[in-house]
């Protein structure tokens, strides 16, 4: 039983104030003294740190106070975080059954609250684990790239409240004697700086041969063997490789392209497009844009918003085939690719018909934002009617996109590059962009699918296009 005069935080006092004890400062008994220096876990008035009762006052900067009467039930103990505490995954979403782990700790890392221990891969998106409590990592019951499911044990956490010191590192050892200098290259030899006279005369022209040269098959000439003992050949460089195991969203990656290419009859069809009026509308309101929402206007939201007007006008390019019936949305959910150190992501925009180029840089911003840190949600990337992929931001001139299944089709962008075009019957000087469009025969007809283009194309091309619903 602790003595009647301890040393604690007034905010414990506060939190268990039903004990109603008389708080007045005074100096700490020798018995309190001594137990606090005993190793005591600080069960006192419910403190959750677990940190030794002299290392918690420490901790929260108490004062001395005295006259607390605990109740006869409250006790003190030695073991609070000497516990291990056994981790197993996270829950996952309905269309994930498993995952790999990826480890970014070892056995013996300290870790807090909170703090990343490793990731699982998913077929979609990776799933953080985060520490449930600080402590040190005694075990991990996964080895990296291990297959895991939901609820299943994976490391063992050893709880501790504060970081173990770090050790001195020993200083390093001085060498005994310093290298001998090495000695200095002989000096280049000189040319000589004399010469002899030039040859009054050119040398004599070999005699030309009277009889005919000797004609031999190719066929019956040997090769002459390597002579024995001839020095091999020695190549420069490093020639070393080695296998990395590929993630689950690679492999989920690598096996939607195929079987988009295997199920759909892909067909792409392109054409041009004239930027001067979109860069010269961007130039103009950029600044103005920035102000009021806090947003860089890109090209990004054009064409997204100019694909759910053309989605509108030819809706058998935003239809999908199920079975034996075409499904017909009345709604258009954009998918924009972004690309990831681990892959390629899609995250989804939806209901794009009602919104407005700022309504849409909001959105590709967020989303952006959360595929960059690794914080899609599987709900992000479900559904969507029709995809957009930009190659322009990296230099691509010329592309055909793969479709992204089970969609009908998808828009490739490329890099604007400024090209000869005549104009009224002049040849001008116009940055132009090469756009193709890829689709499922399948469903969509060349005539929808060039229909669809020219739309995207005449409402990029001219924004008022959108205005006058022409």
């Amino acid at each position: 039983m602790l003595a009647s005069s301890v040393r604690y935080l007034p905010r414990c006092a506060r939190r268990f104030s039903a004990w109603r004890p008389q708080l007045a400062k005074t100096k700490v008994s020798a018995n309190a003294e001594a137990e606090i220096s005993s190793g005591s876990a600080c069960w006192l008035l419910g403190c959750r740190h677990g940190s030794k009762l002299s290392s918690c006052f420490r901790f929260h900067g108490g004062s001395v106070v005295a006259g607390f009467q605990p109740s006869s039930s409250f006790h003190s103990s030695t073991a609070l975080y000497d516990e291990v505490k056994t981790v197993v995954t996270p829950g996952f979403p309905e269309s994930v059954a498993e995952g790999d782990v990826r480890w970014e700790k070892a056995v013996g890392d300290f870790v807090g609250e909170d703090e990343s221990v490793g990731e699982i891969e998913t077929d979609k998106t990776s799933l953080a684990l985060l520490a449930p409590a600080s402590g040190i990592i005694e075990e991990l019951l996964v080895p990296d790239g291990g297959k895991v499911v939901a609820g299943q044990e994976i490391y063992k956490l050893k709880l501790s409240g504060d970081a173990p010191a770090k050790k001195a590192e020993p200083a390093a050892e001085k060498p005994a004697a310093a290298e001998a200098a090495a000695p200095a290259p002989p000096p280049p030899s000189q040319p000589s700086s004399t010469a002899g006279p030039p040859p009054s005369s050119p040398p004599p022209v070999p005699p030309k041969p009277s009889a005919p040269m000797a004609s031999v098959p190719t066929s019956s000439v040997k090769p002459t063997p390597a002579k024995a003992g001839a020095a091999p050949v020695h190549l420069t460089g490093s020639r070393t490789e080695q296998r990395v195991k590929m993630n689950r969203m690679r492999q989920r990656i690598a096996q939607r392209l195929k079987d988009a290419q295997n199920s759909c009859a892909m067909l792409t069809t392109f054409n041009e497009i004239d930027m001067s009026n979109i860069m010269e509308m961007r130039n103009k309101y950029k600044d103005t844009f920035n102000k009021k929402f806090n947003l860089k206007l890109g090209f990004m939201s054009a064409f997204v918003k100019a694909s759910a007007y053309a989605l509108t006008d030819q809706p058998v390019v935003n239809a999908v085939i199920d079975e034996q019936e075409i499904v017909y949305r009345d709604y258009v959910d954009i998918s924009v690719a972004v690309a990831t150190p681990k892959g390629l992501v899609v995250p989804v925009i939806r209901n794009v018909e009602g919104m407005n180029y700022a309504d849409i840089e909001m959105a590709i911003n967020e989303m952006g934002e959360k595929a960059r840190a690794g914080n899609l949600a599987i709900e992000d990337m479900d559904g969507g009617t029709f995809t957009i992929s930009n190659g322009g931001v990296f230099g691509s001139m010329f592309g055909t996109p793969i479709i992204n299944p089970p969609q009908s089709a998808i828009l490739g962008m490329h890099a604007i590059f400024d090209r000869p075009v005549a104009i009224g019957g002049k040849v001008e000087i116009k940055p132009m962009m090469y756009v193709a469009l890829t689709y499922d025969h399948k469903l969509v007809d060349g005539r929808e699918a060039v229909t669809f283009l020219r739309k995207i194309k005449s409402a990029v091309e001219d924004p008022r296009v959108l205005l006058l619903d022409l």
